[in-house]
């Protein structure tokens, strides 16, 4: 349970943040997200129940590694199940702005759910249809953006992207057969000229690109230079914060960190992005290596607009060959890295000979608890 002192956010001006955390916690419905059970007010008190998470969170379990840093294949699966939950937010019009392994959380069965989201900015967001005929496997970001369909073929958002391909791809069906004269395919089978293939799987984008703020909100290790700068940031900072978190999870450190914050900020806009040294006991681990840095190179990129996924989202993220071989589908069913042990299971209290009651008087008089004059402030 998450309890938050009103009268100190409301002190700081920040009481906005609880009740925005709030609304899109009652919107969440992901796997990798968490669900809101119940929220209520107490006092002074606003407290959200969610699901416990005896994992602990990224950070705590990156210490327990092996010079502190996650294997690639480890790191390669808490990546994957943080790029889909960012999906889902993208989708529902929400950019997190705070992603760091301290608020990635381990769930019992050893998955991930991100946390906090008082920093969470709430915005609109319009779905793009896009066709990428003869896209590669890693396609960039330019030849990634073809062009989209009407937005009467985009159908309403759904909490499961994989329930709308299916309506997407008949409606791009129908398109293309309206676009279509009859007779051309009988014409260009016999003149024996090779038409464009068709794309067979179009992308449905949902990304907030057109979210705009100047709030200087995050860790300072993981802000992103269009924050720093206050110029306006959107949906883009959720990638660059990924291509830092990442890094933290394969070399144990932030790309940027100075000696001060004013020097990790400065860092940040100007200090070119490095890789420490690294020994790789195979060359399939090497290639690992580099495949894992030129998705972080991508994903830190400077400028917002030719950043990985700051244009068509998370669409072109998934197509990294870092993910060569993710089933982004049944990710859930994977085995993780780690399982948490379950608690030791807690004995039973020893059985009382004789069972103290209270007297009537007992019971009637009103139950004063010691130091009632004091008030708790956290908890």
């Amino acid at each position: 349970m998450k309890v938050v002192d009103k009268d100190a956010l409301a002190f700081r001006k920040k009481l906005r943040r609880a009740e925005v955390e709030r609304e899109i916690l009652r919107t969440l419905d992901h796997p990798f997200l968490p669900t809101l059970y119940a929220d209520f007010e107490a006092s002074h008190y606003a407290c959200l129940v969610m699901e416990f998470c005896p994992g602990g969170d990224l950070h705590v379990a990156r210490q327990r590694q092996p010079g502190r840093r996650f294997s690639i294949s480890s790191a390669r699966f808490y990546v994957a199940e943080t790029v889909l939950a960012l999906e889902y937010l993208h989708m529902m019009g929400v950019v997190y702005r705070d992603l760091k392994p301290e608020n990635v959380l381990v769930r019992g069965d050893g998955h991930i759910m991100l946390s906090d989201f008082d920093l969470s900015l709430k915005c609109d967001v319009v779905p793009r249809l896009l066709r990428h005929n003869s896209l590669p496997h890693n396609a960039s970001a330019a030849a990634g953006r073809a062009d989209t369909a009407k937005p009467s073929c985009v159908p309403p958002i759904q909490p499961v992207l994989s329930c709308l391909f299916k309506g997407v791809h008949k409606c791009h069906a129908k398109e293309e057969a309206a676009r279509k004269k009859p007779g051309d395919g009988e014409a260009d089978s016999a003149d024996g000229a090779s038409s464009e293939p068709a794309d067979t799987n179009p992308e449905l984008v949902v990304e907030p690109v057109s979210a705009r703020s100047k709030s200087f909100v995050g860790t300072h290790e993981y802000l992103a230079p269009e924050v720093i700068s206050g110029q306006g940031h959107g949906s883009a900072v959720d990638w660059w914060t990924l291509g830092v978190f990442m890094y933290e999870m394969i070399y144990g450190r932030t790309p940027f960190k100075g000696e001060s914050n004013e020097k990790t900020l400065a860092n940040i806009i100007k200090q070119p992005l490095a890789f420490p040294r690294v020994e790789a006991a195979s060359g399939r681990e090497w290639d690992e290596h580099l495949r894992a840095q030129d998705l972080m190179s991508q994903l830190l990129a400077k400028n917002p607009k030719k950043r990985l996924g700051g244009s068509t989202g998370s669409a072109e993220v998934k197509r990294h060959d870092f993910f060569r071989g993710v089933n982004w589908a049944l990710v859930r069913s994977v085995r993780p890295p780690e399982v948490p042990k379950p608690p030791p299971a807690v004995p039973p209290l020893p059985a009382q000979k004789k069972v103290l009651m209270m007297s009537r008087k007992e019971r009637r008089e009103p139950y004063n608890p010691v130091r009632s004059d004091e008030r708790f402030e956290y908890f």
